[in-house]
């Protein structure tokens, strides 16, 4: 005898589209937040000039680092041979000779591989000299 009629249950629905807002409001206030720093792709350890100017170098200035240990040659934080470097270069010798280009080298870095690097620049074809970052005595 059934004194009562079973109604079947539905299975309790999760609603995910206010979820998905939510997460997005949180990525949103999390990315405007945050800072962002940006992590040197080698550590250098520049040589010591009395004479070098403090400041550093304009958004739109070629930098190459010459590296102690392997790969010597890095090219707007991006390793590179040294072939590669004279190819970048010449490529950017021909769209923007007017570019500066800056050099820095470890204090322990080869002086072949500077030297190497300072070639790279004059074969391309630029037309201001090359600018060399240092740090002052004690810095």
């Amino acid at each position: 005898m059934r004194f009562y009629e079973r109604k079947r249950r539905q299975p309790p629905a999760v609603i995910i589209v206010p979820l998905i807002d939510i997460l997005l409001v949180l990525l949103v206030f999390m990315m405007a937040t945050s800072t962002f720093k940006t992590q040197p792709t080698i550590k250098l350890t520049l040589p010591e000039s009395r004479q070098g100017r403090a400041g550093a170098a304009a958004e739109e200035t070629v930098v190459i680092t010459v590296a102690p240990t392997e790969p010597h040659f890095f090219y707007q934080d991006a390793a590179v041979t040294l072939e590669e470097l004279g190819n970048r270069l010449q490529a950017l010798a021909g769209s923007r000779p007017e570019a500066d280009i800056s050099l820095r080298a470890d204090t322990d870095a080869p002086w072949g591989k500077v030297v190497g690097a300072m070639d790279a620049v004059k074969a391309a074809g630029f037309k201001k000299p090359i600018a060399a970052f240092t740090r002052q005595p004690g810095g």
